[in-house]
């Protein structure tokens, strides 16, 4: 591949100039702004680089969809999306969102790492592939959606009107990441997830603290049903939550002692001085990769402005997301959370949900993953973290799993990218390397057996 990498390395600048033209354009799915733009975009450089390109629409924001040939019958997609979060709030960025400046080899704008850096480094390792070699050695596919970042809301609707389309024999996903200790992290799955709002209403408006001796207060009766769904031991007190939990086999255990995480480096990047429960090794990988979380994303209630103000509100909301693990399956969550709330005496808090996804995995043993790991060995020069499934969350079961088709994920971000979060940013120097990367992927899962 040492030709393919010279090219690479050859055309650096015009591969930053790539990202960084799809970085000033802003895609916020939330606020419609600038959606049209980018998957025209997406489309216009997967047709320049010498694919085949079209816009599959759906009830929401079109799925751009490549396809190249390749010299095997194997074929090898890419899922990405050309949509980011909105970049509030403004004020905490050194740069403009989409302004995509380079300072001190760092490229700083709103989804360049989640997720433009990802997607443009695996059409720019297409292209130095056909430049170099005139050919790809399996034909490739993107899925490239608009609506990742508000929850994938018509992928099921895309996936079953273009099943027929979008057939692979693996599929490398959206996300990836290095460690604090600068190690690549290679992922094998993804966590589901139930995401809800909870809504507890009072009075029909807000009143005069001095009420709170007659009239009930909302936000004091949404803390009391939250602190029935877990202690502070962690556990969630939801009845049934841990039935269908998946045991681990072997091939678990075995990743977890082999799985590399610097929990000193760790600690340290977020300034803490231990983690949760104070967790330590094999049992703090395991709560991290393997089991089920309940987590308070969002509440408010009543005034939270400057000063005080005497008020008791006459409403209180909470953002809770659910992680969960296989073999769990999210609305089942959601149906055993409307029971919970009815048998502990909140029948009167509206449940609202949002994200329903069900937790991914692929094996250890396929030829996908083979060919991620090798290729990570040789192009980053030290042994990957290979995580048996993500902590975080995304589509991967609707589109892979679900139709037989293993998923692996490996990407150019880094442990401090500010994913969601004011001055997000990749290295230039991972985002090159990320290139590499996917061309040797595309020659090792040509040869995988």
């Amino acid at each position: 591949m040492q030709d393919v990498f010279s090219y690479i390395e050859q055309n650096r600048e015009t591969y930053i100039g790539w990202l960084q033209d799809i970085c000033k354009q802003p895609s916020v799915a939330a606020q419609n702004r600038g959606m049209k733009e980018t998957a025209d975009m997406v489309e216009r450089f997967v047709r320049e680089i010498g694919g085949e390109a079209e816009q599959l629409e759906t009830s929401g924001y079109p799925v751009v969809f490549g396809q190249f040939k390749g010299e095997s019958e194997r074929i090898l997609s890419f899922y990405n999306h050309y949509d980011v979060q909105p970049e509030d709030p403004l004020d905490l960025w050194h740069s403009p969102p989409f302004g995509a400046e380079i300072r001190d080899g760092y490229m700083y704008a709103r989804g360049v790492a989640d997720n433009k850096g990802n997607l443009m480094a695996r059409l720019a390792a297409v292209h130095a592939c056909l430049q170099v070699r005139g050919k790809l050695p399996v034909g490739v596919k993107f899925i490239v959606e608009g609506e990742e970042e508000i929850g994938s809301v018509h992928l099921e609707e895309f996936v079953e009107k273009y099943a027929d389309r979008i057939g692979a024999d693996g599929c490398v996903w959206e996300f990836g990441y290095k460690n604090a200790d600068g190690r690549p992290q290679i992922s094998l799955g993804v966590k589901g997830m139930c995401y809800v709002e909870l809504i507890c209403r009072g009075a029909n408006t807000d009143l005069h603290s001095a009420n709170a001796a007659i009239i009930e207060n909302p936000a004091w009766r949404l803390l009391w049903a939250l602190n029935t769904l877990k202690g502070p031991d962690e556990r969630i007190r939801i009845e049934g939550f841990y039935d269908k939990v998946a045991s681990l086999s072997d091939d678990d255990q075995l990743m977890l002692e082999q799985m590399i995480y610097n929990e000193e480096d760790t600690l340290e990047k977020l300034g803490l001085k231990s983690f949760l429960l104070d967790l330590k090794g094999i049992p703090l990988k395991e709560k991290l990769i393997f089991q089920p979380t309940c987590t308070v994303c969002g509440i408010v209630s009543g005034y939270i402005g400057q000063g005080s103000k005497t008020v008791l509100p006459a409403e209180a909301r909470v953002k809770l997301d659910f992680r969960l693990v296989p073999d769990q399956d999210p609305h089942e969550i959601l149906a055993l959370l409307r029971k919970h709330l009815d048998e502990h005496g909140f029948s009167d808090i509206e449940i609202q949900s949002f994200t329903l996804e069900h937790p991914a995995r692929t094996p250890l043993n396929n030829p996908l993953t083979r060919a991620v790991v090798n290729t990570s060995k040789q192009i980053y020069g030290m042994e990957p973290t290979i995580m048996p499934m993500s902590p975080g969350t995304g589509p991967m079961y609707i589109l892979c799993q679900h139709l037989g088709i293993p998923a692996v994920s490996v990407g150019v971000g880094h442990f401090a990218s500010n994913n969601h979060a004011p001055n997000e940013n990749i290295s230039i120097d991972d985002y090159i390397q990320g290139i590499k990367h996917i061309a040797a992927i595309l020659e090792e899962f040509a040869k995988e057996v």
